[in-house]
């Protein structure tokens, strides 16, 4: 569904963003926590519905057909209102992740409307019992599962980024090294950048081994149980996460909510060109690697993160159907992971 960021931007694309309130066409959050129209779609005045409500509308008239009639000014309220709740119908009880639905106004021309789906949440998931490792969780928080089960639910957590903006060990590791060892991926390319170029004490040096070798046990792949072997409740929970991820890869255009094409979203909010291009999320423990995360967003802190989770341009009501039946799938991605982050592993069978 994407690929790394740094691959991104090496090939091009920004797929970031500021944070909101930036200038740009877009509309009005029309499904998230509060509903603002556009100073161009004026909701005192009976002006022309724009293009956006007219295919929304279109959908809410198929969907819920009524003989009411409406003047220009209640027929906003109207569709925004029914569009709205359909969307927090699906998207309003998770609670894993912060997201809202924006209308794109597009340039009324060859760029149709869009709905773009952005994530709020910044910084680490909360990944429940899968991080519990230290001694002092056996009395504060519960025991601690065995290694085996925490690798092979902390493996199956990264299928979220099939729908949420999100960065593993890996992409950390990419980001890290072009801030510490100008592009250089092993030992020995590392330690000649930061020798030789930046005058290091060649005694003194962090290495990308040495970050490697702080990663906990359960963030190590090889760590994990087979699915066979683990116990039937942690091998259906996993399994309903992975089934959920298929089902959204699956999906094909026009209508995938979660769609990200880095070029489309510049096309829509220009002002994402200088914000970082690392994801607002991520699966990396803080309190492991706080000090690499704080460095590697500092530009996100300062600019906005990529926080876009989908868009998909708007050009007919049967679009928007399909748009909710992703919509909905992804949900369901959603919710599965935040089952298997809050299942009781201390009433888990072996």
């Amino acid at each position: 569904m994407r690929t790394s960021p740094a691959r991104q931007k090496a090939a091009g694309t920004n797929p970031s963003r500021r944070q909101p309130g930036c200038s740009s066409r877009r509309l009005g959050d029309l499904a998230g926590r509060a509903v603002a129209l556009s100073p161009a779609v004026p909701a005192g005045f009976d002006a022309p519905l724009s293009h956006h409500h007219k295919i929304i509308g279109r959908w809410v008239a198929q969907q819920a057909p009524t003989d009411q009639l409406f003047g220009l000014s209640e027929a906003r309220r109207f569709i925004e209102q029914r569009f709205r709740q359909a969307v927090l119908d699906i998207i309003g009880v998770n609670t894993l992740a912060d997201l809202r639905v924006f209308v794109l106004a597009g340039d009324g021309a060859g760029q149709p409307p869009a709905l773009a789906i952005i994530c709020d949440s910044v910084g680490q998931i909360d990944m429940g019992w899968i991080e519990l490792t230290n001694v002092l969780a056996n009395t504060l928080k519960g025991s601690v599962a065995p290694v085996g089960w925490r690798a092979a639910a902390y493996g199956a957590l990264h299928d979220l980024a099939a729908v949420l903006p999100l960065f593993g060990f890996h992409e950390m590791m990419e980001e890290l090294s072009g801030y510490y060892w100008d592009g250089e991926t092993d030992d020995e390319g590392a330690r000649h950048a930061l020798v030789t170029f930046h005058g290091q004490d060649p005694d003194d040096l962090t290495l990308p081994s040495h970050i490697e070798a702080r990663r906990p046990d359960y963030m190590l792949p090889e760590n994990a149980d087979p699915l066979k072997k683990l116990p039937p409740a942690l091998r259906s929970a996993i399994k309903r996460v992975t089934a959920a991820a298929d089902a959204v890869r699956a999906v094909k255009e026009p209508g995938n909510a979660w769609r990200f094409d880095g070029y489309e979203i510049l096309g829509y909010m220009p002002e994402y060109e200088d914000a970082a291009t690392l994801p607002a999320l991520t699966l990396v423990p803080f309190d492991v690697y706080a000090q690499e995360l704080d460095e590697i967003a500092q530009h996100g802190m300062e600019y906005g993160f990529h926080n876009v989770a989908g868009i998909c341009q708007l050009t007919d009501a049967a679009t928007l159907d399909q748009w909710f039946a992703s919509l909905r799938l992804g949900a369901e991605l959603i919710a599965a992971a935040q089952e298997l982050i809050d299942l009781d592993v201390s009433k888990v069978r072996p």
